[in-house]
């Protein structure tokens, strides 16, 4: 079997996913995105986490040209993305009871806010603290997982609950467990993970929605544009200008 056709197979388990996700996510999708575009109206502010890989997503969406400028990242230290030494901590941290609150209530979230916290599984503590004190301070979350992981593994935090517990919408990636899609008799391990493009993808078509959705109601949606287009720099300028109480990036 050539590498070739391995990449083919891959593309194709991405396509079918993402084709899942488009069907029988739609109505979540609405409801996220317009969830967005209600508190992007009302003044309210938008964060995104996730921890470890699951960062990656959360990322794409902050600080991005053709995004929302109000989008921020909740950062937790040591968990956002694999830049820590050693790696493995980063997962250690996951785990460990107290953090997410902690890091929420010195964050600067409050009540009428949105936050999108993504986590794969849905089992460790930090993620399923973070929604439980997210929704006790007054903040809708919306939560993206893939659900198979609350029939097929079992909780690991403090409450015995998932992240799709405590979300006021889940977006469900569809991911099997472990985020592998293909198998080989010569490999002994699953290989090659999707839940980076699926969910991903997922949050970009929230997020169209939630663009879409305040046009509709004829407020303009602040985006940004590339930095490497002429004017865009000047264009996000005039975003950063307006809505600096709301971006926490940029200061």
């Amino acid at each position: 079997m050539g590498d070739s056709k391995l990449a083919g197979q891959f593309f194709d388990a991405a396509i079918g996913l993402l084709q899942r996700v488009r069907d029988e996510e739609a109505g979540a999708v609405e409801a996220a995105g317009t969830l967005i575009a209600d508190t992007v109206a009302d003044g309210g502010r938008l964060f995104a986490f996730g921890a470890g890989h699951s960062s990656l997503a959360a990322q794409d969406l902050v600080y991005r040209a053709g995004g929302l400028a109000l989008m921020n990242l909740l950062a937790v230290p040591g968990a956002v993305g694999v830049d820590v030494v050693p790696a493995t901590l980063g997962s250690a941290l996951e785990r460990v009871d107290g953090l997410a609150s902690a890091v929420l209530d010195t964050s600067p979230a409050r009540s009428g806010d949105v936050l999108v916290i993504i986590s794969l599984s849905g089992r460790n503590a930090l993620p399923v603290e973070m929604a439980m004190h997210a929704r006790a301070l007054g903040l809708k979350v919306i939560g993206v997982t893939s659900v198979a992981y609350a029939s097929g593994t079992k909780p690991r935090n403090a409450s015995g609950t998932y992240l799709k517990d405590h979300c006021d919408v889940v977006l469900d990636s569809k991911i099997a467990i472990g985020d592998a899609e293909l198998t080989l008799d010569s490999v002994p391990a699953p290989f090659a993970p999707a839940s980076t493009v699926v969910t991903s993808a997922l949050l970009q078509a929230v997020m169209a929605t939630a663009a879409g959705t305040l046009a509709d109601r004829g407020i303009e949606p602040p985006l940004l544009r590339s930095g490497n287009v002429d004017g865009g720099h000047e264009w996000n300028g005039r975003v950063f200008e307006e809505y600096g109480d709301r971006i926490f990036y940029h200061r």
